[in-house]
């Protein structure tokens, strides 16, 4: 069988960086834009009401102040029709905005919730046209918010008091994983078959099989949806006249014969590298132990200094939480980001070592690290609108180097391979490709006063956003 797989680009040596064997240092998944970023080309229907404003490029919009043209719908489709794909894209609601994704439209000008495959619905949760703040109540149906199938599956809606800080204040309301109005937000759809899921920043919210329903009526609406099985068809934008934005929308098709169950086999390691993470559900217990801040004991000092059984007691307490926030999912490992979790450290001490790790951001303004040495860090985070710094550099340093060279980073939602080298306190970091931190000496965060661990634990880091990991491949030197 066809597996979904990605499709790794041929090996690149530059920047003077010894690799111990051939292996592909970047990744190419396969997706093509369906939007240029500047016009309309490759879409049709209502066009009149979407485009560009010069003010924001890149960012498709739909215009409430353009009327259409004489028959049109506000829906802006794709000119070519789809049958399985992954869809990625970035969007952002004003204020009581609504819109939705219509998936395999087969019919021009009718009504996508109902003759497509279905809505994915795009709205602003937390508006008061739809959530009532003061007596923390929905005013819709479950199957009527962001990420849900429309009429048919109703989407999760349980994030209360999971989130931190400032990532829980920047949610729309009644347990929706969606940000508020005004901020951007990542979703990916996977359409299989009859199955759907939406992961909506990070997080499955909708997971269904469009085969339970024969779409007479017998659907949680008691609508008709005529088109709920339809195999093939357009994708679209479905306006109500409201100001919603889009940019980064990418497709990647897939083969007739794909399951919603298959898994991307790891890339094989590279010979001599121990496989810390390559897609088994066993991975995570073998290799990894959990962190905890607990007594300080996230700091190398303290647990070096800790009797043996004040340790065991601490990383008892550690180990418990990893179950909780640490998963295999889709073949990688997920962290959810949730209150209460942290990171993620090796079993095994290393001294000096070579390292490969794929990962990717799940949220626009993601963040998350790899500690060397149980020592912060290697940066990894939304390069394109936090900073405009790159991933890779060392961001604790004071005195040397602390930034990337360049920005490397993919796009929030695909995924990025890192290659680490470190000797003595020298690290060399190269992202997709690109050397991004060259022999650089990694300062001791913990005690600036003296230099960096001989020997301690590698930790992928906790930052309060969800991440995923995969082909993670450790080699002592």
């Amino acid at each position: 069988m066809k597996r979904l797989c990605l499709t790794l680009a041929a090996l690149a040596l530059a920047g003077g960086v010894a690799f111990a064997a051939p292996y592909p240092d970047t990744i190419d998944e396969g997706f093509v834009s369906l939007f240029n970023g500047k016009d309309l080309a490759g879409w049709e229907g209502g066009t009149a009401m979407y485009g560009v404003d010069p003010k924001e490029p890149g960012v498709l919009q739909c215009f409430p102040g353009r009327k259409l043209g004489p028959g049109q719908r506000g829906d802006l489709v794709t000119v070519k029709e789809y049958g399985n794909f992954i869809l990625r894209f970035e969007f952002k609601m004003p204020p009581n905005g609504n819109n939705g994704l219509g998936l395999r439209i087969n019919k021009p000008n009718t009504d996508a919730a109902y003759h497509a495959m279905c809505e994915v619905q795009l709205l602003d949760d937390g508006g008061s046209w739809y959530y009532d703040a003061k007596a923390k109540k929905d005013k819709l149906k479950p199957y009527q918010f962001t990420g849900s199938a429309y009429g048919i599956i109703p989407c999760r809606r349980d994030n209360v008091g999971k989130m931190t800080g400032d990532k829980a204040n920047a949610c729309a309301a009644g347990g929706s994983y969606l940000r508020k109005a005004g901020q951007w937000n990542f979703m990916e759809v996977k359409a299989i078959g009859t199955e759907l899921e939406v992961y909506l920043n990070g997080h499955l919210v909708t997971k269904g099989d469009m085969a339970a329903f024969k779409g007479d009526g017998d659907t949680p609406d008691r609508i008709k949806h005529p088109g709920i099985h339809n195999l093939r068809g357009k994708i679209g934008w479905l306006g109500h006249g409201h100001n919603v934005k889009w940019r980064n929308i990418r497709i990647k098709e897939l083969p007739d014969d794909a399951k919603m169950g298959d898994v991307c086999p790891a890339t094989p390691a590279p010979e001599g590298f121990t496989p810390y993470f390559s897609g088994k559900d066993t991975d995570l217990a073998t290799y990894w132990k959990g962190v905890t801040t607990e007594g300080g004991f996230d700091n190398p000092i303290v647990r070096r200094r800790a009797t043996p059984e004040k340790r065991a007691e601490m990383q008892k307490k550690a180990d418990a939480l990893v179950p909780q926030h640490w998963h295999v999912r889709n073949g990688n490992l997920f962290f959810d980001g949730f209150r209460g979790g942290y990171s993620l450290a090796t079993k095994q001490d290393y001294k000096d070592f070579e390292l490969w790790a794929d990962w990717r951001i799940l949220t626009e303004r993601g963040d998350s690290g790899l500690y060397l040495r149980g020592a912060p860090q290697v940066q990894i985070w939304d390069a394109h609108n936090q900073w405009h710094i790159g991933s890779g550099g060392l961001y604790n340093n004071q005195k040397n180097p602390s930034k990337a060279t360049s920005i490397e980073d993919r796009q929030v939602g695909d995924w990025n391979r890192f290659y680490v080298k470190m000797v003595g306190d020298k690290v060399t970091v190269r992202l997709n490709g690109k050397t991004v931190v060259d022999n650089v000496t990694l300062e001791n965060y913990w005690d600036r006063k003296q230099a960096i661990f001989p020997s301690e634990q590698i930790e992928l880091q906790c930052h309060g956003d969800p991440i995923e990991w995969r082909n993670i491949y450790i080699r002592a030197l």
